[in-house]
């Protein structure tokens, strides 16, 4: 009986090592070889007794890891940073698997972000057509008005093209430091959008947190704190996305 065949990208991303679309590019900068061979081609398969390599290092198959992080400010969210800058790994030192973050959260931006060392898990986390809901709560400099948040909600177009529709409500604003607070739910995951989102209007954020990524909060956790996804937890966010798309 013939061994089964699985796309390269995914078997790298399957054992770890990174996210499928970083997978992706490793593949075609001639990083990662396959029973000795440099293999460039994204639609490469691959069986399971067959030898790769990532950068030189064998792929290995760890215990799968998933971690929810309360992430401060002032962390780049990276496994290394080439300033000497914080980043959020640093928070896990007795951790001996390598993990990596799901997506990203700005340098001055806080809260939940999750890691884990299982690719598989971390496309269908941040892949677009995955749909993820993404909560964060919005401090800016100004009114947002009815008619912006209206805008938001149909979705709006910025440089790289339409948002989707996103959900708004506005929780409070202050006349006499002329800011609002506002929630927003957002279903994508482009570089800084929720900023880009209200400069569109003319609205600095002065701060910005993400307090809900799915069904999971930052329920008893304060800055810097994490803790492991239950099972069922890893279960609900994947059928989620599986759902969705």
């Amino acid at each position: 009986m013939s061994e089964e065949l699985e796309r390269l990208q995914k078997v790298i991303a399957k054992s770890g090592v990174t996210s499928r679309r970083k997978a992706e590019v490793l593949i075609t900068e001639g990083k990662v070889t396959v029973n000795g061979k440099t293999v460039t081609e994204l639609g490469t398969k691959v069986k399971s007794s067959d030898i790769i390599e990532v950068e030189g290092i064998p792929l290995e198959n760890p215990e799968k890891v998933y971690i929810l992080f309360h992430k401060p400010t002032g962390v780049i969210t990276s496994v290394s940073d080439d300033k000497g800058r914080k980043v959020v790994t640093d928070f896990f030192p007795g951790l001996q698997l390598r993990i990596f973050p799901v997506g990203r959260l700005d340098y001055d931006t806080s809260g939940l972000l999750l890691l884990t060392n299982d690719g598989d898990f971390a496309n269908q986390m941040t892949h677009p057509k995955y749909k993820m809901q993404k909560k964060y709560v919005a401090k800016l400099k100004g009114f947002l008005l009815r008619e912006q948040v209206k805008e938001l909600e149909r979705g709006i177009k910025l440089e790289d093209g339409m948002t989707a529709p996103a959900k708004v409500k506005v929780k409070s604003q202050d006349r006499e430091k002329n800011t609002t607070l506002v929630e927003i739910t957002i279903y994508e995951g482009r570089n800084r959008q929720v900023r880009r989102m209200f400069a569109h209007f003319g609205h600095e954020v002065v701060k910005l947190s993400r307090i809900e990524y799915g069904p999971l909060t930052l329920k008893g956790l304060n800055a810097g704190d994490a803790r492991e996804l239950s099972p069922h937890e890893v279960k609900t966010l994947r059928n989620l996305a599986l759902n969705k798309s």
